[in-house]
């Protein structure tokens, strides 16, 4: 069974029972400013938990990609990767815990193979704010019963840290308002592999990879209140499963970088290092996992940057070259071709973009190796580096040489350089620290708030988008925006700096649309309907068959999730402080509500 063959099966299951399939949505998300990247196929579904109302219905399924930023470093232990495929299905406030779970078996089980007898679960044990998950427990007494497997032997209790969900973690962390509940997971068991000592044998009190999470069902029931915990009158549901840990599964590997998915890149990348993957595991696994993320956040229109999005890019390319090299790679365009020919399977666009990909993944290859060659002469000159006695440096000017100008430890060694290893192992221990604590809070995903703020300023980007296209011409269209409580961010195509007098008109254009208190609400409707009105959006999503249009009276309407004011007069004002040219023929405006 290949990943294709996963993710249609998964899709089929649901379809037949009930369920809408939305479409995948950018892995650079809009409308966020808590995250970089859609790192989860909740994230993009979080107005909807809280009860905003989809098109598409209350029974939803989807592949989703994803990229978390914070599992960099961890890259390279054969089951944690960058980039990665979600399915997810959701319940918003429909189905629950008795039918989710049953299903959930029958798809492990019969839709794809695995054997039984290798799964194991976890369920919320409670603690003094929320109960056990009494509910869960028995469904799953009952499925293992029918099997005639031991409940004893399969089942465990997790606390907080690992069987409960929240925007904001652990129930304590949460604040007022906030919703979350516990969650069942279900780990595949690879009997090939032995503990380590510090292990026991099941899925809570092992971290060597032997259990390996395949799927879990959140279910979201709580809110919290002044008065504790409290029921929601809307339970959901909010499944994940990853692809290619699933792939791991039915092909009973516990290297998710030997399954067919990424057979004929691990091949590839020996045939180009004349190494073998068995002896060099680690750094043909960062190799692999970091240019198919690379590949996918460069088909999102994104570019190596000092700044955000272009960063993590930035460090992604340049790390896979630091190991392609340490491996005496030859031409890592051969590796890169082949990531994009074998996720193209699955997802058609990169094909479409092949040359863009690879002109943008190449040209940053080219600055690094001039960014390497001008610290290498900066260490033979011995310009900017202290030097203690003839070739010692300290650990902190060695880590200085890593991290502001791109060489690895490896090649500050080879140049004869030498440095107290632990002290710099030690430093790079607090950068991964820090990157971790930053992660928790930049790349938890989901909306930043539903704050007034937030909402004045979502709404005023409808009208500074129809005064924009009413100036300068329907070609004209929104290409991002990130809104916060303190601003608004609106990108859009255009080729030169606005006149003072242009901003000036379009500041008083909106402004004017705010004094006349325009009525807002929206209408979910056909998708070819939403084109005959008019609507404003991206019109290539080929699973949606009917849409959410936000009307501001008759003067704008865009496809949006919302949520928005009532009315146009809550906003107050709109002012313009800033403009930025972002390149590719895009332009950036800052804005103030309120």
């Amino acid at each position: 069974m290949t990943a294709k063959q996963i993710i249609d099966t998964y899709i089929k299951f649901f379809e037949d029972k009930g369920h809408k399939q939305i479409a995948n949505s950018p892995l650079v998300p809009e409308n966020d400013p808590t995250t970089l990247f859609t790192s989860s196929g909740m994230q993009p579904l979080i107005p909807y938990l809280l009860g905003e109302q989809h098109p598409a219905g209350k029974r939803l399924v989807d592949v989703q990609n994803c990229f978390r930023a914070v599992d960099i470093e961890e890259v390279g232990d054969n089951r944690h990767e960058t980039f990665f495929r979600m399915l997810g299905n959701w319940s918003l406030g429909d189905y629950f815990k008795k039918e989710e779970i049953p299903w959930l078996w029958e798809l492990l089980t019969k839709e794809l193979g695995l054997p039984k007898e290798k799964l194991y679960i976890t369920i919320f044990k409670g603690d003094e704010n929320v109960k056990f998950d009494n509910e869960s427990e028995q469904l799953w007494k009952e499925i293992l019963k029918s099997e005639n497997l031991n409940a004893d032997e399969h089942i465990f209790t997790a606390g907080v840290e690992k069987n409960w969900w929240s925007r904001s973690g652990i129930p304590e962390n949460m604040p007022l308002g906030e919703i979350g509940g516990p969650d069942t997971e279900v780990y595949f068991k690879f009997d090939q592999l032995e503990h380590k000592s510090e292990c026991k044998d099941n899925p809570v009190e092992c971290e060597c990879g032997k259990f390996l999470e395949i799927a879990n069902s959140v279910f979201i029931q709580y809110k919290k209140t002044e008065k504790g915990f409290e029921e929601l009158p809307q339970r959901n549901v909010d499944f994940g499963g990853g692809v290619e840990r699933l792939l791991a599964a039915v092909e009973n590997t516990p290297d998710v970088f030997t399954t067919t998915l990424f057979t004929e890149i691990i091949k590839v990348i020996e045939q180009e290092t004349e190494k073998n993957y068995a002896e060099h595991k680690a750094s043909m696994q960062i190799v692999a996992d970091h240019l198919v993320a690379s590949v996918f956040i460069t088909s999102n229109d994104i570019i190596p940057s000092k700044n955000q999005q272009g960063y993590v890019l930035r460090r992604l390319v340049r790390r896979s070259i630091d190991n392609f090299r340490e491996l005496d790679g030859k031409n890592i365009e051969n590796v890169l071709a082949t990531v994009i020919e074998e996720y193209a399977k699955t997802d058609e666009v990169l094909s479409q973009k092949f040359e863009e990909i690879k002109l943008t993944i190449l040209e940053e290859q080219q600055g690094y190796n001039r960014t390497i060659e001008k610290a290498e002469k900066i260490l033979s000159k011995d310009e900017g580096v202290k030097v203690e006695g003839v070739k010692k440096i300290t650990a902190d000017e060695a880590f200085t040489m890593y991290s502001t100008h791109g060489l690895s430890p490896t090649q500050i060694r080879s140049l004869g350089y030498v440095f107290d290893e632990q002290e710099f192992a030690n430093l790079m221990e607090k950068h991964k620290s820090l990157s971790r604590t930053a992660g928790a809070g930049m790349f938890r995903g989901g909306l930043a708030d539903h704050s007034e703020k937030t909402i004045m300023g979502h709404t005023a980007t409808h009208l500074l988008h129809k005064a924009l296209r009413d100036m300068f011409g329907e070609q004209l269209h929104q290409t991002g925006s990130n809104i916060t409580s303190e601003r608004v961010r609106f990108d859009f195509n255009f080729e030169r700096k606005l006149e003072d007098a242009e901003i000036a008109k379009i500041e008083k254009t909106v402004d004017e649309k705010i004094k006349e208190n325009l009525p807002v609400h929206f209408e979910i409707m056909p998708l070819e309907k939403a084109k005959e009105l008019g609507a404003i959006g991206l019109f290539d999503d080929k699973y949606a068959k009917d849409v959410k249009v936000y009307f501001i009276a008759d003067y704008s309407k865009e496809l949006c999730g919302g949520p928005h004011v009532n009315f146009t007069s809550e906003i107050k004002q709109f002012k313009i402080i800033k403009q930025e040219n972002i390149g590719h023929g895009q332009r950036r405006l800052y804005a103030v509500v309120g």
